[in-house]
């Protein structure tokens, strides 16, 4: 049987802490399924469909990638787990104020779908201060994103907000 985990998030934009706890979850898992969380009540800056383009376009070439897919999903996280097979959930936490959330959510979801479990992975060290809104701000001000996210994702970041 094999054992499928699912990376849910924004990723508005993906970075290289995600990208960091992807290839992490990549060595405990048969399948890695990274999914694009789209919330209409939330104000994105790159559609779902883009974001689950950047998240492809970033895994291209790298050989622990192979056992990856990428989707995207309106709803419960649970719904789309059951939906997809997957029997864990991995949630990234690079601080305290990331696990207290994260924790919370891990029990609500628990309670809505008691055979799906949370698996808590924490970045690399130099990833933990990297949060998709720092980037957002990085950018806005035309600031040097290269060490926040792999250089497509800067460009369509640039290209997005000179838009707006």
């Amino acid at each position: 049987m094999k054992h499928i985990a699912l990376y849910p998030g924004s990723f508005d934009p993906i970075t290289f802490g995600h990208l960091d706890i992807l290839e992490r979850a990549t060595n405990l898992f048969d399948k890695v399924l990274v999914t694009v969380a789209v919330n209409h009540r939330k104000n994105a800056v790159f559609s779902g469909d883009e974001r689950v383009a950047l998240i492809k376009e970033c895994l291209q070439g790298k050989d622990w990638a192979e056992n990856i897919e990428v989707d995207q999903f309106t709803g419960l996280l649970v719904n789309h787990a059951k939906k997809v097979k997957a029997s864990t959930l991995i949630r990234g936490v690079r601080q305290i104020s990331d696990f207290e959330y994260e924790f919370r959510m891990a029990l609500t979801n628990k309670r809505l779908a008691p055979e799906v479990d949370t698996v808590f992975l924490m970045p690399d060290e130099e990833f933990t201060f990297i949060s998709a809104s720092l980037v957002k701000e990085v950018a806005y001000w035309r600031g040097d994103l290269t060490s926040f996210v792999p250089k497509n994702v800067a460009e369509a970041l640039q290209k997005k907000l000179s838009d707006k």
